[in-house]
């Protein structure tokens, strides 16, 4: 987990990627222009900065270079901008910034971004004391699980097909992993087929979000799903990432 720094003027940019970074299980805290920019990197250092270019109170090249001459410039930062030159882009790069993505930003550019330069920050020492507040899950809905215990079925048993090990096996209710084996084990053979498979499919995927710590990416690695895939199917079956992310520690 590390706290990232996202400075955009622009509602939708900042949210979407609170939304991706936090589902990889990253604090993310964002600011709208660079004097909210200035004030987060005075009360601390961040582990990496997204800091766009075209702002309207001063430009994201403008506050780089402000760091730098005033000494703040010790964590990596990444540029974005949909409408930056060639030079804008080598500009920033020579004042300091670690890479730059045009926007629209492709998912899988952006989150190898962040990890090289999440890489390159851990090979510093940073001054700690930049802790904001984690961003709230953004996948909103209920997994209310299916109870007809009456006809349930003993679906646990299949529970290799989850993950190649059984479900119930080393847990108990009180844990995440006993949680999503108890909501398996009370699929009803007798729902009606697309129930069955809603139910079936909402404790798959709890148990694979649960497996992999919330990492969006490590379950659509795991499940064979595109990422967008995955957030829509999420939505639909109410299974809250962020939530089962928490319940694992």
């Amino acid at each position: 987990m590390a706290n990232i720094l996202v400075v955009d003027d622009e509602m939708g940019i900042r949210e979407l990627l609170s939304e991706i970074l936090g589902d990889e299980g990253h604090v993310v805290t964002t600011a709208e222009n660079a004097q909210q920019a200035r004030e987060l990197r005075q009360a601390g250092v961040p582990d990496l900065v997204l800091l766009d270019i075209w702002m309207p109170d001063t430009d994201g090249v403008t506050l780089l270079k402000e760091w730098q001459r005033d000494g703040l410039l010790t964590m990596p930062v990444i540029m974005m901008s949909g409408h930056a030159t060639i030079d804008t882009a080598v500009e920033a790069t020579r004042i300091g910034a670690l890479n730059f993505l045009e926007k629209p930003i492709a998912l899988q550019k952006l989150l190898k971004a962040v990890q090289q330069g999440l890489s390159h920050s851990r090979e510093a020492v940073r001054p700690a004391g930049y802790r904001p507040a984690p961003v709230a899950a953004v996948v909103n809905g209920a997994a209310d699980g299916l109870h007809t215990p009456e006809h349930a079925a003993p679906v646990a048993a299949y529970a290799p097909a989850l993950g190649g090990e059984p479900l119930h096996h080393g847990t108990t209710a009180s844990t995440p992993f006993g949680q999503v084996a108890d909501n398996a084990a009370n699929i009803s053979f007798d729902l009606p087929l697309r129930e069955a498979r809603d139910a079936f499919e909402r404790a798959y995927f709890e148990y694979h979000l649960v497996r992999e710590n919330g990492s969006m990416t490590r379950v659509a690695e795991r499940t064979g799903l595109e990422r967008t895939h995955l957030y829509r199917k999420l939505k639909q079956l109410g299974v809250e990432p962020g939530k089962l992310a928490r319940k694992n520690h």
